[in-house]
């Protein structure tokens, strides 16, 4: 069986990665000269870190990675703990994976290398697709066509393919705009921030940071309700300035944090109508492109991974009948995702709440039952995407 993979991001990627292992023959086409994540961080729970150890991604993981200790969620203004859950030892432990934080380019360039050169295509820029019989044809800008017997379309939140499915999309804004800051250990070595990931929860806004590059680099992402910016971008240059005012009266570690980044940007944060279906024919979608999710869940690229897996055990289980291995896995994997994009709005709604009886609420649950406690976070960790 031959797959056509549209996007060599981390979801393409693994997803061939994982397709390959399980006999296919695939090429993954990426637009981009060359395999370049942003400059962010990206967090990988056990749920797709077990997927990629059984890539034998094992060494590069370590090598790239920082494994956190804890999950530290704290109040915006005194630094008091809400709740702080382990994420280090004791996940391994208990679901069989390590928790992982990277630096996107880092997890991109280990998996790309991990894939044979011959099946990666870059400079490969979709225009248009047709389905003929069983076969597949993507024709690309470059003038390149590839015929294929399943096309998947794992080009992100701005997916070609879904729009040649669908239609133009209709993104919502939901009035959030995020900041992020990469910055250097150097810079921030008399702040003393503990190997974990920490969440500073506070009205209309929060803040997450965690350590990745091999502990170089700080990941620094600010989130606020009620922004007038409303571009999606990734690469839009914001001010450092304007972040600092909108954290005034902010802890110390947080406004030490953004004060220390050498440079910020600024996107706005939109969400989807759920799709009522991912698939049509022999091409469906993956990751971002099907199921964007606000990133209050830190789920985005896990659930991409999954997919990957999903698909590539159906694709192996039913190889003569490829429409119906793609029913399959939209009914194994819909309704997770799913389930996660509406765990992340809540999140939104929860980590920005102003101080009154509904964050007294909040603080209070986040101490005695810990909904990032061991119990209650293992129907995410323990699951296991190639088990369909």
């Amino acid at each position: 069986m031959r797959v056509a993979i549209v996007g060599g991001g981390i979801g393409g990627l693994s997803a061939a990665l994982q397709l390959l292992k399980a006999g296919l023959d695939v090429h993954v086409y990426e637009q981009a000269p060359r395999i370049a994540e942003i400059g962010a961080g990206i967090q990988i729970s056990p749920n797709a870190s077990r997927l990629l150890l059984r890539l034998g991604l094992g060494s590069a993981m370590e090598a790239a990675g920082v494994r956190p200790r804890a999950v530290h969620q704290r109040r915006w203004d005194d630094g008091r703990t809400l709740q702080r859950a382990p994420l280090g030892s004791e996940i391994e432990a208990t679901f069989g994976a390590p928790y992982y934080h990277f630096h996107r380019a880092d997890l991109a360039n280990l998996l790309a290398g991990a894939l044979p050169p011959e099946r990666l295509h870059v400079g490969h820029k979709l225009i248009d697709l047709a389905q003929k019989s069983e076969r597949v044809v993507a024709r690309f800008e470059n003038g390149a066509l590839s015929e294929a017997d399943l096309l998947v379309g794992a080009d992100g939140i701005h997916s070609r393919v879904r729009t040649l499915l669908f239609g133009p999309e209709k993104p919502r804004f939901t009035g959030c705009v995020a900041w992020r800051g990469l910055v250097p250990a150097e810079r921030i070595k008399r702040l003393d921030i503990e190997i974990a990931s920490h969440n500073w929860m506070g009205p209309d806004g929060h803040v997450v940071h965690y350590w990745v590059a091999g502990g170089r680099m700080m990941n620094v992402v600010c989130v606020v309700e009620h922004g007038a910016w409303t571009n999606e971008s990734w690469t839009d240059k914001g001010d450092v300035g304007d972040v600092l005012a909108r954290y005034e009266g902010w802890h110390p570690t947080v406004r030490g944090l953004i004060g220390a980044f050498p440079e910020t940007f600024i996107w706005a944060l939109h969400d989807r109508a759920e799709l009522p279906r991912w698939s049509l024919g022999r091409v469906t979608l993956l990751g971002d492109a099907c199921h964007p999710m606000l990133p209050m869940m830190a789920q985005g690229a896990a659930q991409s991974i999954e997919d990957g897996a999903a698909l590539a055990s159906l694709l192996k289980a039913m190889p003569d009948d490829i429409e119906g291995a793609l029913a399959r896995y939209e009914a194994v994997r819909k309704p997770r995702a799913t389930k996660l994009q509406q765990a992340s709005a809540a999140n939104r709604a929860r980590f920005h709440l102003h101080d009154g009886p509904e964050q007294r609420k909040r603080d209070e649950a986040m101490a005695t039952s810990g909904d990032r406690s061991v119990a209650n976070i293992g129907w995410l960790y323990g699951h296991d995407a190639a088990a369909v």
